[in-house]
This record gives C-alpha cells, sequence and structure tokens, in this order.
C-alpha cells in the first residue's frame, strides 16, 4: 500500500517544501506567486475533501455500506429523500435519518477551502497590482 502511495505523495510533499520555504523566510508577504500557489493548494485540498464525502461508504450497495459502518438501512428514509444524496452540494450519504456516511468535515471544508483561495487569490491580484504600480516611473502629463 505504502508503494502505491510513494508516487502520489512525492510530488505533493515536494510542492509544499518549495510552498513552504517563502514562509519560513518570512517572504511570502511580498511575493503575489506564493498567494496563487496557496489558492492551487487550497483548491487541491477542496478536491480531495469532495472526493473523500463522494466516496464515503465506498461501497455500491449502500446497504452494505451502513452495516459495515455498524449502523441500520431505512430503505423508507432513502427512497424518501432521494434528492438529498443525489446532490452535488451538499454531500450526504445516510443510512437513516441520525446517521450519515459522509464525514461532518466534508461540507464546511468544501465551503472554507474554496472562500480561502479566493481570498488569496485576491490578495495576490492586490499584491501584484501595488507592486507594479509601485514599479512604473511617474511621468508629467503636461
Amino acid at each position: 500500500m505504502t508503494l502505491l502511495l510513494l508516487p502520489l505523495l512525492l510530488p505533493v510533499l515536494t510542492g509544499l517544501w518549495f510552498w513552504s520555504r517563502p514562509l519560513l523566510r518570512g517572504t511570502w508577504r511580498r511575493d503575489p506567486a506564493w498567494f496563487a500557489w496557496t489558492a492551487a493548494l487550497l483548491l487541491l485540498g477542496a478536491g480531495v475533501a469532495y472526493l473523500v464525502g463522494s466516496l464515503a461508504g465506498a461501497s455500491l450497495d449502500p446497504e452494505e455500506a451502513c452495516h459495515r459502518a455498524g449502523q441500520p438501512y431505512d430503505r423508507e428514509y432513502r427512497r424518501a429523500n432521494f434528492d438529498e444524496y443525489t446532490r452535488w452540494f451538499p454531500l450526504h450519504d445516510r443510512c437513516h435519518a441520525d446517521y450519515d456516511l459522509v464525514p461532518a468535515w466534508v461540507n464546511p471544508a468544501l465551503v472554507a477551502l474554496p472562500a480561502g483561495a479566493l481570498v488569496s487569490v485576491g490578495y495576490g491580484v492586490g499584491l501584484g497590482v501595488v507592486r507594479r504600480g509601485a514599479s512604473r516611473p511617474e511621468t508629467d502629463r503636461f
């Protein structure tokens, strides 16, 4: 299993190393590219969270997934709430009214991570605009 994860983890760890170097040196505050990479990492995290949530239970048979989780399966509840577990957001895969196979952290992460990415891109663009404006020579127009 570790041998299978190594080709996936190696690029991620390398990217995190290069992302964290400006953070450790303290130069991240002045680097618009760092904020762009931060946004990319946050969106990658949102994608992973969505994948985790959509694969919750990881079975084509929801009854089997519920029994594996130690919960009873309520067929009538699933039939009455069909639209709840077929939506794109928020993610739910309920066994019954009180138990959801989707971890509780997934839906808040699907809101917070893209919002953080948007803030990061906005701040990076603002830094780029300020830097570009500061590097232009002032010319008299009169």
